[in-house]
């Protein structure tokens, strides 16, 4: 399983937010410097996400991105989200050097264009899904939809999405613990993997999380655990990879 950090832009600025609201922003740095800090600690992935451009509905902190990828390279995978709407946007970040892109509320909101993204992109197109209390949020979590998570997610699965990422909106930026429930039986309805996200605090998650991966679990976003010091990076990862000997 897969411990992966999370970069989360905002005007330039590497920061983190607290269940989503842009006005709660805490800053910790330069993006570029922190995705070398991930990579040195023996990261295997990053996870970024460009929270002005997921306000905007189009992308608002490519400098950013890439002088991020201008560090990682082809070293390891990027993956991005946050105002990815059309077929344009994702080749621009293809030819910057991502490996995948993330389709939030646009997947919800025009289900035909995340089966085009499919066809022109397979392999790269990645489904994050936000629920609270099982009801799938869209607009930078601004509004609950009424869709099911599951149901959402099996349709989505049939279109080709290399993933599902599941964040619990409740739990975000909470350091609360993860829904390890509500993971696993998303996970336990689909084929294609799922990736935890929202409310990673500490090692214990990270052991709860290795106990369910054969469910159907590859990795889990680590965000502000990291940041603040409650989660060591490379211990957990090392933890995770101790656990699949």
């Amino acid at each position: 399983m897969l411990i992966i950090p999370a970069i989360d832009l905002k005007d330039g600025q590497c920061v983190r937010l607290k269940q989503g609201e842009m006005d709660s922003a805490d800053v910790f740095g330069d993006p570029a410097e922190i995705a070398q800090r991930w990579l040195d600690a023996g990261a295997r992935r990053l996870h970024l996400v460009d929270l002005n451009g997921a306000f905007a509905g189009k992308p608002k902190n490519l400098a950013a991105v890439k002088a991020i990828m201008d560090v990682v390279g082809a070293e390891i995978p990027v993956q991005l989200g946050g105002g990815i709407r059309n077929l344009e946007t994702i080749e621009m970040y293809m030819e910057a050097g991502l490996r995948y892109v993330i389709i939030g509320t646009a997947a919800v909101k025009s289900p035909g264009f995340l089966h085009d993204a499919c066809d022109a992109f397979p392999g790269s197109v990645i489904v994050g899904l936000d629920a609270k209390d099982g009801q799938v949020a869209i607009d930078g979590w601004s509004k609950t939809t009424g869709h099911n998570v599951v149901d959402l997610a099996k349709r989505f699965e049939d279109y080709g999405v290399e993933s599902i990422i599941y964040t619990d909106i409740g739990r975000d930026g909470m350091l609360s613990g993860i829904n390890i429930d509500a993971t696993v039986r998303l996970a336990q309805a689909l084929t294609v993997p799922v990736i935890a996200s929202g409310g990673l605090t500490n090692l214990n998650d990270v052991k709860l999380l290795c106990e369910v991966e054969s469910e159907g679990i590859s990795g889990v976003i680590a965000g502000r655990s990291i940041y603040e010091g409650t989660l060591d990076f490379a211990a957990a990862q090392q933890l995770a990879d101790e656990f699949n000997d």
